[in-house]
């Protein structure tokens, strides 16, 4: 009497071949688990040991190939050459198609579900797709937090100094301030020697620089609120650098102003933009010791209006490009700068509701491109006559 036989699960696998062939796709599963909660590698290398993984959960492993590719970038393991059979699964970030798993055969084999391929193993890949976006995800969600981590740490810095800047500030004034009297009154004396008259010049030199950064101490702790009126930044860009062709030429930078022709007006203090505009440029030129060309170009679209100043420096490393906004970062000599020039520009322009993007490789020189918005948002609008008021 003969027996009638069930058809098994995997493509009329026997059921032992489909125990072990269940078994090599839980094991593929669980290392990938592994992987993930290691937690210590590198998304790349967490990758390759993921695609190391995948062939040997599939019926032959001994021909097949893996592939992983993530936002263009690509790993793989196996045989290689022209594929005869392929199984692929999308991986989806946030409803966002980054990647594919891709696992291929490089020779004829007897055919399964899916050509060589078994119904459980689509199942598989697309399990493994799941996976890759799960690690994808929360690798992107923890460098998230970790910059909004920064941020906080960054904000609560900011604070804490602007706290110490105004006491100090204030505390400085006076003595300075007498100081700088008493300096300018020695000058005044007759018959001094010709030592003692550059003595008090040092003394006066020295004390309107000090003068300087308390000055910029308090723009920093105190900003003033902006008083905004329409402004033409191609007039604005234009005059301020007509006061630095002579240094320019001084220092061996060719200066070329780029003005983009019928620019819309923008809203904004013109005082504020005029000191964005002279920081960005004395940065310039101090990073072109050697001489080189100095850009300044204006750009105009519906919504904003933007000011690039670009230079042929020495240009910075991401690192440093990373604290130049910081209060009293500087890379340069004691007597070149305050490292507050930058943080008065992003505090000014921040103030306008704008942005300033940075982009700058060693030796390749940098561009400070300041984007503002066309529109003042809150803030009373003043005639431009009212300029002669103040």
């Amino acid at each position: 009497m003969s027996r009638s036989r069930t058809r098994q699960p995997g493509g009329g696998l026997s059921g032992r071949e489909a125990l072990r062939e269940r078994v090599k796709e839980l094991t593929c599963l669980y290392e990938i688990a592994q992987i993930a909660a290691s937690g210590d590698d590198s998304l790349e290398r967490v990758l390759n040991r993921i695609v190391r993984a995948l062939p040997p959960a599939w019926r032959h492993p001994e021909a097949a190939s893996a592939q992983i590719v993530l936002d263009g970038r690509s790993c793989r393991t196996g045989p290689r050459g022209r594929a005869v059979a392929k199984q692929s699964a999308d991986v989806v970030v946030r409803g966002q198609s980054r990647g594919r798993i891709i696992v291929a055969y490089h020779a004829r084999l007897r055919a399964g579900d899916e050509g060589p391929f078994l119904r459980e193993e689509r199942h598989l890949i697309d399990a493994v797709a799941r996976q890759v976006a799960l690690i994808v995800e929360r690798r992107e969600a923890e460098r998230e937090k970790e910059r909004l981590r920064a941020q906080l740490r960054h904000a609560d810095r900011l604070a804490t100094i602007g706290q110490l800047a105004a006491g100090v500030a204030h505390e400085l004034n006076e003595p300075l301030g007498n100081i700088l009297g008493f300096a300018q009154l020695i000058q005044k004396a007759p018959r001094l020697s010709r030592q003692t008259a550059e003595d008090a010049e040092r003394i006066v030199r020295a004390s309107l620089y000090a003068r300087e950064v308390i000055r910029k101490l308090v723009l920093f702790a105190r900003p003033a609120p902006p008083r905004k009126m329409r402004v033409d930044l191609n007039q604005l860009a234009g005059e301020g650098l007509s006061f630095f062709e002579a240094r320019c030429v001084k220092a061996g930078v060719r200066l070329e102003f780029l003005p983009e022709a019928d620019l819309p007006p923008v809203v904004a203090d013109p005082a504020q933009l005029n000191q964005v505009l002279v920081n960005l440029v004395v940065n310039a030129i101090q990073a072109m010791p050697d001489g080189g060309r100095l850009s300044v170009a204006t750009e105009g679209d519906g919504r904003s209006v933007s000011l690039v100043v670009r230079d042929t420096g020495v240009g910075m490393t991401g690192a440093v490009r990373k604290q130049i906004f910081v209060p009293f970062f500087t890379t340069k000599d004691v007597d070149e700068g305050t490292g507050l020039g930058l943080s008065v520009v992003h505090g000014i322009v921040t103030a306008h509701g704008g942005t300033i993007r940075v982009r700058s490789r060693p030796g390749r020189g940098s561009c400070f491109t300041v984007r503002l918005p066309r529109e003042a948002h809150g803030v009373t609008q003043e005639k431009a006559d009212d300029r002669n008021t103040r």
